[in-house]
């Protein structure tokens, strides 16, 4: 009988997964939705934080940003020591690191404290995420058995989006935002207990040498392209420069991992339509996704004047829709083939983003239903492309292949935020009109962020006040249009990739 500490590799895994591999999955489940809800958690949490800390326009991107971001450069790394030195291993080894870091964050003073808390709560999660979904590989060998384990995974992911403007929204209505981060330690501190007893121990049975080379090559690639594009959605195209730094860097760790007898990422996986077009997909689908949650948190507690707790309840339907279309699209994808399913599950988040463009989001439930189309299609279009990231890897190189799937997820929360949020935020600084009579000050702050603005309108009161807040509502939402259309572009595009690339078999 196989025990908790038994190494394993995929040939040994030739049964259907019982009781135990299910209670597996629920384990693995509890970082999945941790790390998901720190991507979003704090867009509820920052106008409070923009109140205490006053942090800059820049540095609240960064606040945002610096978990994505460092997360997003250190996933390949850390799926390939994964598979390594083992999975289940670094998986605890990023537990208790997150746990820690996130007690630090709780003590912040300054922006430029929680940016660095953030950077370091990045490090760990790089090393949570990519155990999670490679683990799924080895733990449920039969592929229908795997499909639905990839279903809750990408359920728990998506809803672990919604969730964190919801668990932000109860917890700075109730106590300070410093708490915000105090959601780690429990949630943790399970999965440190449980699992060394469910989840067995799955490694590369020949793994590559450590190429401290391709380490840093890889670093050096994602982290400036994700810096610059946030940039240059904040400061034009003088942040081009770190684009153009990371696309040579990535040149290099590509000719090299071609070069290498033995690579730390495996460039033929990269050669399969159908693994390339469902990491775009899933790029595409999550810039969407939180693009989206960027501009509603604000909205609905800015502009709209909900408490965080009722802006959180608010976007409830989009999460449950979210899980349950990953799903009900198990059974669907059985039947058809991808390059069918995903763009028909596309059309639902499309039809979010038109529902917002087209009506101008100044209704409280049209944003509900924006976000439950939205959450319930990129549920189910990342449940089918997730599963087939894994089915078209080797069993052995599950924790790379994995990395480069976690990569893109993470790289899409970046962008959400920079490159959507960056253009609204462009937006709304070009296309507010501060009334005459306001300080310069105060102006100067109202162009900032609509948190600024809304602050100086509460600052100024009466009638001169009320004309701030009305101004600074009306860029806000004139922004919120276009980056609507941009987010239905992303989309289109995603359901465009689908169609061409993941092949017409069940």
């Amino acid at each position: 009988m196989l025990t908790a500490s038994t190494t394993v590799t995929e040939s040994d895994r030739i049964a259907r997964a019982g009781w135990r591999e299910w209670t597996a999955l629920a384990v693995l489940m509890l970082p999945v939705l941790l790390v998901s809800v720190d991507n979003t958690i704090l867009n509820f949490a920052l106008p409070a934080i923009a109140r205490d800390l006053e942090p800059t326009s820049a540095e609240q991107l960064w606040i945002i940003d610096a978990y994505s971001l460092v997360l997003a450069g250190l996933l390949v790394t850390m799926g390939s020591l994964g598979d390594r030195v083992g999975r289940r291993r670094l998986l605890m080894a990023g537990a208790v690191g997150f746990t820690a870091v996130s007690v630090l964050a709780v003590f912040a003073p300054t922006a430029g404290w929680l940016i660095a808390a953030r950077a370091a709560m990045g490090l760990f999660g790089a090393c949570l995420m990519p155990s999670t979904m490679s683990l799924l590989r080895s733990i449920f060998p039969d592929r229908d058995q795997r499909r639905l384990a990839v279903a809750i995974w990408a359920g728990m992911f998506s809803a672990g989006a919604a969730l964190g403007p919801i668990a932000g929204g109860f917890l700075i209505e109730h106590l300070p935002w410093q708490s915000v981060f105090l959601l780690a330690v429990p949630v943790l501190l399970v999965l440190v207990v449980f699992a060394p007893i469910f989840v067995l121990e799955s490694r590369d049975p020949r793994p590559a040498p450590v190429d401290p080379i391709s380490i840093a090559l890889s670093m050096l690639a994602l982290a400036p392209v994700a810096f610059g594009i946030k940039e240059v959605a904040v400061h034009g195209w003088a942040g081009a420069l770190p684009i153009a730094v990371g696309v040579v860097f990535g040149v290099l760790f590509v000719r090299r991992q071609l070069r290498m007898a033995e690579p730390m990422l495996d460039m033929s996986l990269f050669r399969r339509s159908a693994f390339t077009g469902s990491l775009l997909v899933n790029l595409c689908s999550v810039i969407a996704l939180v693009g989206f949650l960027y501009f509603a948190s604000q909205h609905l507690q800015l502009i709209v004047g909900l408490s965080p707790m009722e802006a959180g309840f608010a976007l409830v339907p989009g999460m449950i829709l979210s899980i349950l279309g990953g799903l009900g699209v198990t059974p669907i994808a059985r039947r058809f083939s991808a390059a069918v399913v995903v763009p028909a599950c596309l059309a639902f988040a499309l039809a979010g983003y038109l529902v917002v463009a087209l009506s101008g989001a100044h209704d409280l439930w049209l944003i509900v239903l924006a976000f439950a189309l939205l959450g319930a299609g990129v549920g189910a279009a990342e449940t089918v492309s997730g599963e087939l990231i894994l089915a078209h890897a080797p069993a052995a190189k599950a924790g790379a292949a994995s990395a480069v799937s976690e990569t893109a997820y993470e790289l899409g929360a970046v962008l959400g935020t920079s490159l959507l949020g960056g253009i609204l935020t462009a937006g709304y600084r070009s296309t507010l009109a501060v009334p005459t009579g306001v300080p310069a000050e105060l102006a100067a702050e109202a162009h900032e962020t609509l948190a600024g603005a809304m602050n100086a309108a509460d600052s100024l009161g009466g009638e001169l006040g009320r004309m701030l807040r009305d101004a600074a509502a009306a860029a806000f939402d004139g922004g919120v249009v276009v980056t609507s259309l941009i987010g239905a572009g992303l989309v289109v595009l995603s359901g465009v990739i689908a169609a061409t690339t993941l092949g017409r078999r069940r």
